[in-house]
C-alpha cells in the first residue's frame, strides 16, 4: 500500500515559527513533524510514500530525499502555482494511485494503529474510511456522525458550538480507494470535507468511520505545538525519543556535557552535542535541541529549545518557544507562551512578556521590556524615546497600532479630561499615525484640539500660548527621509523632559494603561486660532516697519514638503516680496542628491532675480539653509556663526545659546559684542529648555538643528528666522556676503566611529582617566579643551546609533586634521580591543 502524505502547508497559526520553515519540518523532540509520520507509516509496512508539497518545498526534500536513510522511498509532487487544497493535491497525483491508498496530514502527530483501520476499510468494502477520533470539543475539528454499523451519515467541517451533534473528530487521515478520485475535477483546488466526502455521501458511496484509540493531537496553533511536546515526554503516546534514556524519564545525546551541579528533573530530553553549565536548573517537560548551550544558573522550565540556541547566565525560560540559532542572552527572561524566532537575540536582562511573538532574525535590545510580537522592525528598543520624541522606520517601526498604545501611554500620564494640541505634516503616513494617536489619547479620556497639517513652529506657539496641556507633532523625521518622528511638547511648547518620557515608556511597556467608561471618551474639536495666534506672535516680534521699508526680495524653496508655506503670506503684509519654488507636496521624500540639485537651482534663481537672499526650508518648518546674493550656500557651523553674529550686532550684551559640538568661533563672535555664550547637550531639548529658563536668551539652536528665538515660542522656526534675517540686514544696511567675511576663520571636523552601546561608558571612563581634569569638560560626552589656544577635541557618544561622534576644532587648520586623526585611530584602538569591531566606512 502506498501512501499520499499532505506536506504543503505553511502553518499560518504557527507563525513564526513556520515564517521559514514549511508546518511538517517543525520538530517535535528535535525531530520533523514528518520524521514521526513516517516512522508511523514505517510501522504498519507502509514504505512507499508520495508527498504533496507547496511552501517551501525544498526544505522537505533536502531532509528526505529519497527516503532510503529512513527506510522508505519517497516521490514528491510539487503543487508550482496555487495550492490545490487537500483532496485536489491528491487528484494531482492521481496516476500514482491505483490501488487502495492511505492519505495522512503532515501536520498531526498521532499513533493509530494504522493495520487495524485497513483492515476495517478492506471489510466494510468503503470506497472511503475516515479514521476517527473522540474529542473534548469538536467545534476546533470536522465533526463526524455514524450509523450503528459506523457508516458515516453526516459530518460538518468546524462547527459553532450550537451546530455540535457529536464528540467524533475528522483527524485528517483517510483510507481511500483509487475510484474516489473520480469525482474531483481535474487541475482545480478542492477539499476532502468540503467537497469530496459530501459528493460520495450525496451519491451513495460507502463512506464509513472508524473509531481509533491511541494519540492524536492536530498541531494547528503554538499551545497545541507546546502541549504535543509535554505529551511525548509523559509517554502519553508511542514515539521514538531518538536519543538513550539516562534513567528514568532522561533522554540525553551524544557528545552532551551536563554539569555535575546542574539539576534536572524529569521528564527532559536533551539532544546532541550540548552544554548545560553549573547550577543550571531544568524542570520537567522541558526539550532542548542539538548543539545549545545553557549557561550557568540559567533556570529553564517547561521550555521547547530548537537546536543551535545559546541561553546566557542567569537567563529564565518558563512554558517558551525558542527557534532555531537564537540567542538569549544573560539575565534575560521569556516568559510563558512567548515565541522567539530562528537567529533572532534576546539582549542582556531583556524581558519577553507571555504570548508574544518574535519574527525571525529579530533582535531584543539589552535591557528592553517587549509586550507586543515583533514582525515588522528589525529592533526592539530598551527606550521608547530618543534624542527627539519617538522616531522609527514608518509603517514598519511605527505602525497604526504602536501609536494607538503610544497614545494611550502618554494620556495616562496626564490627568483625565486634559487638552492635547495635535497636528502633522501633509504625508499620508504622517496622517495615519496622528489619528491612531488621537485614538489611543481618547480612550484614556484625553481631549483634543487637532491642528490637522501645519509647520511644527506653529502648533509650539499655539500649545504655549493656549490652554492645553501638552502637544504631540508627526512628522517625517528631518535626517532619516524612510523614518517617522512623533514629538510630545509640555504645556509651554518644550520637548518633554527626561522624567515625563520615562513615564510614558513606564505605562508603555507595563501596558499601566487608564481605562475609562464610554461618558469620559474623550472629545475631539477643530481649533481655527492656529495659525492666526501664530501671526499675531510673529508680528509682536518683529520691526515691521524695516520690513516695510527693506523692498526685500527673497526666494523660498520648500523643497516640495508645502507644510510651513505661511511665511509668503505674513511677508506679503508687510510689502516683501517673496517668490516660492516648489511648494507642492510630494508624497515622497527627497534624496539627498535631489535636494542638492534644488539648492543649486536655488542659486541659479537667486542670482537671475537679483535677490536679497534664497533659503531652502526643510523639517516641517524649523530647518534652513541660506543661499547669498551670489548664489552661495550658507549652512552648517558658518550658518550658525553668522545668525549669531547678526543678531548680536543688533543686541548686544546679550545669551546666545549653542550645543556643546558648535564651532569655537561662537565665543569669538560673543567677545566681539560682549555678549555670552552658554553651551548645552547636543539635543534638541536641552536647548529649548536653555534658551526658556535663562534670561536675556536672543538666540539659541545651531545650524543643523535650526535657531530658536524664545520671545516667539521656545522651538525652532525656519519662518521666523527668514523674517529676522531681512530686519536685521535692513537695520545693519549689509547683505549677507558681507556679514560672511567678517566672521571669523575657524576649522571644524569631526568623524563618526562605530561603538558598541555597552563600549560607549567604558570609552568614556577610559576619555576621562587618561586626560588631565583642568583640561576636561563634561557638557555631554568628553571634551578636551587646550583653553589657551582655544581648541578642543570633543567625543560625543551617539544617542540613537552604536556610534561616538569626534569633533575637532580650532583657528589651526593642521592641530585640527592631526587631533582628528590622533582621536581616531586611538579610539577605534580602543574599540577593537575591547570589542574586536571594525572601523564604520
Amino acid at each position: 500500500m502506498r501512501a499520499v502524505l499532505m506536506a504543503g502547508g505553511s502553518g499560518t497559526r504557527l507563525r513564526p515559527l513556520t515564517y521559514d520553515l514549511p508546518k511538517p519540518m517543525v520538530p517535535i523532540l528535535n525531530r520533523p513533524i514528518a520524521h514521526h509520520i513516517i516512522n508511523l507509516l514505517k510501522r504498519h509496512n507502509i514504505t512507499e510514500i508520495i508527498t504533496t508539497l507547496h511552501f517551501l518545498p525544498g526544505v522537505l526534500q533536502d531532509y528526505f530525499q529519497s527516503g532510503q536513510d529512513f527506510g522508505v522511498q519517497m516521490t514528491y509532487e510539487v503543487e508550482n502555482e496555487q495550492p490545490l487544497g487537500t483532496s485536489g493535491c491528491v487528484k494531482n497525483c492521481a496516476e500514482l494511485l491505483t490501488e487502495t491508498f492511505l492519505v495522512i496530514s503532515g501536520d498531526s502527530l498521532t499513533d493509530f494503529n494504522l493495520t487495524e483501520a485497513i483492515a476495517f476499510h478492506r471489510e466494510k468494502q468503503a470506497q472511503a474510511t475516515l479514521i476517527l477520533t473522540r474529542v473534548a470539543n469538536p467545534s476546533e475539528f470536522g465533526m463526524v456522525l455514524t450509523d450503528g454499523e459506523q457508516r458515516i451519515c453526516r459530518f460538518m467541517e468546524k462547527p459553532s458550538s450550537s451546530e455540535v451533534f457529536s464528540d467524533t473528530a475528522n483527524t485528517g487521515v483517510y483510507i481511500l480507494e483509487p475510484e474516489v478520485l473520480r469525482y474531483l475535477p481535474e487541475g482545480e483546488a478542492s477539499d476532502f470535507s468540503t467537497d469530496l466526502f459530501p459528493r460520495l455521501l450525496a451519491e451513495g458511496e460507502p463512506l464509513y468511520g472508524y473509531v481509533a484509540e491511541g494519540y492524536w493531537c492536530d498541531i494547528g496553533h503554538l499551545e497545541s505545538y507546546r502541549q504535543a511536546q509535554y505529551d511525548c515526554l509523559a509517554k502519553g503516546i508511542n514515539i521514538e525519543a531518538g536519543y538513550r534514556e539516562l534513567s528514568s524519564g532522561i533522554w540525553v545525546g551524544q557528545d552532551t556535557y551536563i554539569d555535575e551541579t546542574a539539576r534536572i528533573e524529569a521528564p527532559v530530553l536533551i539532544g546532541d552535542n550540548c552544554r548545560i553549565g553549573p547550577r543550571a536548573t531544568i524542570s520537567a517537560h522541558s526539550v532542548i535541541g542539538d548543539n545549545v548551550t545553557i549557561g550557568a544558573h540559567a533556570q529553564l522550565s517547561r521550555p521547547v529549545i530548537w537546536n543551535g540556541v545559546r541561553v546566557g547566565e542567569e537567563a529564565s525560560l518558563e512554558a517558551c518557544i525558542v527557534a532555531r540559532g537564537a540567542h538569549i542572552e544573560r539575565r534575560a527572561q521569556v516568559l510563558e507562551g512567548a515565541v522567539v524566532g530562528a537567529l533572532s537575540t534576546v539582549g542582556e536582562e531583556a524581558q519577553i512578556s507571555p504570548n508574544v511573538r518574535i519574527w525571525p532574525g529579530k533582535q531584543v535590545e539589552s535591557g528592553a521590556t517587549l509586550n507586543i510580537n515583533l514582525i515588522w522592525g528589525q529592533t526592539a528598543f530598551r527606550n521608547l524615546f530618543s534624542q527627539r520624541g519617538v522616531s522609527g522606520l514608518a509603517n514598519v517601526d511605527i505602525t497604526p497600532e504602536f501609536a494607538v498604545k503610544l497614545g494611550a501611554a502618554f494620556g495616562s500620564t496626564l490627568p483625565p479630561a486634559s487638552q492635547v494640541a495635535v497636528s502633522r505634516d501633509q504625508r499620508s503616513v504622517s496622517r495615519m499615525v496622528l489619528r491612531a494617536l488621537i485614538s489611543g489619547l481618547m480612550s484614556v479620556g484625553i481631549n483634543i484640539q487637532d491642528l490637522a497639517a501645519t509647520a511644527i513652529p506653529i502648533s509650539r506657539t499655539f500649545v504655549s500660548r493656549l490652554e492645553v496641556e501638552a502637544g504631540i507633532h508627526v512628522r517625517i523625521h528631518p535626517d532619516r527621509p524612510d523614518h517617522l518622528l512623533i514629538e510630545f511638547f509640555d504645556s509651554n511648547g518644550i520637548n518633554l523632559p527626561k522624567i515625563q518620557e520615562k513615564k510614558i515608556e513606564g505605562a508603555f511597556f507595563k501596558e499601566d494603561l487608564r481605562r475609562v467608561q464610554i461618558h469620559e471618551i474623550g472629545d475631539i474639536l477643530y481649533p481655527s486660532q492656529g495659525l492666526e495666534t501664530y501671526s499675531t506672535s510673529f508680528e509682536d516680534n518683529l520691526n515691521t516697519n524695516a520690513i516695510r521699508n527693506s523692498r526685500a526680495k527673497v526666494v523660498i524653496d520648500y523643497a516640495y514638503s508645502v507644510s510651513g508655506a505661511v511665511l509668503p503670506l505674513l511677508l506679503s503684509k508687510f510689502g516683501g516680496d517673496a517668490v516660492v519654488l516648489n511648494a507642492s507636496l510630494r508624497q515622497t521624500v527627497l534624496s539627498e542628491i535631489e535636494r542638492e540639485a534644488l539648492l543649486t537651482q536655488l542659486g541659479h534663481v537667486v542670482e537671475a532675480l537679483r535677490a536679497n537672499f534664497g533659503v531652502q526650508v526643510s523639517a516641517n518648518g524649523e530647518q534652513l539653509i541660506l543661499v547669498d546674493e551670489s548664489g552661495v550656500s550658507i549652512r552648517g557651523e558658518q550658518l550658525t556663526a553668522l545668525m549669531v553674529h547678526t543678531i548680536l550686532t543688533a543686541r548686544p550684551r546679550s545669551t546666545v545659546v549653542v550645543p556643546v559640538n558648535a564651532s569655537s568661533a561662537i565665543e569669538q563672535i560673543a567677545r566681539r559684542h560682549d555678549g555670552q555664550v552658554i553651551r548645552t547637550r547636543a539635543n534638541p531639548t536641552a536647548l529649548m529648555e536653555a534658551c526658556h529658563s535663562h534670561p536675556n536668551v536672543v538666540l539659541g539652536g545651531s545650524g543643523d538643528m535650526g535657531f530658536i528665538f524664545p520671545q516667539l515660542h521656545p522651538g525652532f522656526d525656519s519662518m521666523f528666522s527668514i523674517a529676522k534675517l531681512i530686519e536685521m540686514l535692513t537695520i545693519q544696511e549689509r547683505n549677507l556676503g558681507q556679514i560672511r567675511t567678517e566672521l571669523p576663520t575657524v576649522f571644524h571636523r569631526s568623524y563618526s566611529l562605530r561603538c558598541p552601546w555597552n563600549a560607549k561608558g567604558q570609552l568614556m571612563r577610559h576619555l576621562i582617566e587618561v586626560t588631565p581634569p583642568d583640561q576636561v569638560e563634561l557638557i555631554d560626552g568628553v571634551k578636551i579643551v587646550d583653553y589657551p589656544h582655544d581648541r578642543w577635541v570633543l567625543i560625543l557618544p551617539d544617542a540613537g546609533e552604536p556610534l561616538v561622534h569626534i569633533y575637532a576644532d580650532g583657528s589651526d587648520r593642521d592641530w585640527v586634521d592631526r587631533s582628528l586623526q590622533q582621536y581616531r585611530s586611538s579610539i577605534q584602538a580602543f574599540v577593537d580591543q575591547s570589542h574586536g569591531m571594525g572601523r564604520a566606512d
